[in-house]
């Protein structure tokens, strides 16, 4: 007989969910790489190209675009994405009551 599978619903944040530190950082960062590779595609730009942009090698965005953005700062990300023609606006408000704040990235 097959065992049943153990459904768990997700928090909203997969970096919570599998228990890493800092996962509200984790959460922005990807959303800042998916936005990135966005801009790269809609430009179309080639990985060289966005390479000599940026300010990076050729293999480190192949690495960017791959999700690998493991030792990359926020503010180089930030950084990347003003390089390829975006402006960046940053708004602080008061989170709900009882709440930690969060971060969120809207493109």
């Amino acid at each position: 007989m097959a065992k049943k599978a153990r459904i768990t619903q997700s928090s909203g944040n997969i970096f919570a969910d599998l228990g890493l530190d800092l996962p509200e950082e984790h959460n922005v960062k990807a959303h800042l790489v998916i936005l990135i590779t966005k801009m790269i595609e809609a430009q179309g730009l080639t990985q060289a190209q966005a390479a000599t942009a940026m300010g990076l090698r050729q293999p480190d965005v192949s690495k960017l675009l791959r999700g690998r953005f493991e030792g990359m700062s926020l503010e180089r990300l930030l950084k990347f994405v003003r390089a390829l023609g975006s402006d960046i606006e940053i708004k602080v408000k008061p989170s709900k009551p009882k709440h930690e704040g969060r971060i969120l990235v809207a493109a």
